[in-house]
């Protein structure tokens, strides 16, 4: 049985989801905290499968006991769960950036917390917590060095890299563990990339426009929340909108666009990167490298297997090391369909070399 930590300063949301996660065989609440400091004298004396974290609290609150834990390198696993999740996405950002690996959206009342979705995603969230690996805290200056051997080596893949002839996108998967992950990637393309990149990120809608954005500032490339009828453009990033399913439409006259639908989940997810793959399948691209990143499931490899049919595709998979959850790119490795599985840091260069620049 996978021993709790749960930290809310509400009486009342604590016995609610006190009683959602003990309602669960596989899980147990063994302690409570009322506030960051409790929860941190607990987490330096316990151990924890995970760790249910409010955000607003008094004396201290959520992200102040997620940087105190980085200052000390205490590792724990961390499900953020707040009325802020939702409104304030930045905090939601800023809380998986400091080491916690997803996030549920309490509803504002508590009664509601009682409905079955509720229940149900917290639960399946909690388990891919508790079974995920715990975040690893590095030295200041063993970050400094190893960004700096990447920028290296991202660096030679520039000077490297071909110009390119043919028309190629590449389209990246991901899901727990993967905001933190695409800002080992993105920022790290070029502008001059010759290809339009497409991404499918587990999150709900209201999550996507702001990690969109601050991928935007942090990288040469274009990124944004792709929007009907944009048409695709070599040098920009496309992150699906949460809620819906991204799809390539096509015309007759070959013009690339990014299409909405809203059927319902797929893999349990919405978006789904198996539609966007297989939307790919009648595109004018003449070559699609597909990245699968770390995340729970599934999704993607029906989805590859498909667009292989009948387009010639690059598959790059993350390595299980590197991974937060190593089930999305071990399908596809599994299924025999990848080409190559790579440390998440190796993963941008890989792209450079698989599409060149203009």
């Amino acid at each position: 049985m996978k021993k709790i930590l749960l930290v809310d300063d509400s009486a009342l949301m604590r016995r609610v989801l006190c009683d959602i996660i003990n309602s669960d065989e596989r899980f147990e609440v063994t302690d409570r905290a009322t506030n960051g400091l409790e929860a941190f004298d607990l987490l330096s004396r316990k151990t924890y499968d995970a760790v249910v974290l409010d955000v607003n609290m008094p004396k201290m609150n959520g992200l102040q006991l997620l940087q105190e834990l980085r200052k000390y390198k205490i590792s724990a696993k961390v499900m953020m769960a707040s009325t802020d999740t939702r409104e304030g996405a930045k905090t939601t950002l800023d809380a998986l950036e400091l080491g916690a690996l997803d996030f549920i959206h309490k509803p504002d009342n508590a009664l509601d917390c009682r409905a079955d979705e509720f229940k149900e995603n917290s639960i399946q969230i909690l388990d891919v917590v508790a079974n995920s690996k715990a975040p690893v805290f590095e030295t200041q200056e063993k970050v400094e060095q190893r960004q700096a051997t990447i920028k290296k080596v991202v660096d030679i893949a520039k000077k490297s890299a071909t110009k390119s002839t043919g028309k190629k996108v590449v389209a990246i998967a991901s899901s727990t563990g993967g905001p933190r992950a695409l800002q080992s990637v993105i920022p790290r393309l070029p502008a001059d990339i010759s290809a339009p990149i497409l991404i499918v990120q587990h999150m709900p809608k209201g999550f996507t426009a702001s990690l969109a954005e601050r991928l935007n500032t942090l990288s040469e490339v274009k990124v944004k929340e792709a929007a009907e009828g944009d048409e695709l453009e070599a040098g920009c990033v496309y992150l699906a909108m949460g809620g819906m399913h991204m799809n390539v439409q096509t015309s007759a006259s070959g013009r690339c666009t990014i299409h909405y639908s809203d059927e319902p989940t797929r893999e349990g997810v919405k978006p789904c990167a198996n539609y966007m793959y297989e939307s790919l399948m009648d595109s004018k691209f003449e070559e699609v490298v597909c990245v699968v990143m770390t995340g729970m499931g599934q999704d993607g490899t029906v989805g590859i297997k498909n667009l292989k049919a009948k387009k010639k595709i690059h598959v790059i998979a993350q390595d299980q090391e590197t991974s937060t959850v190593y089930g999305m790119p071990k399908a596809v490795t599994t299924a025999g369909v990848s080409d190559q599985v790579v440390p998440l840091e190796q993963i941008a260069q890989e792209i450079i070399l698989s599409v060149g620049v203009k």
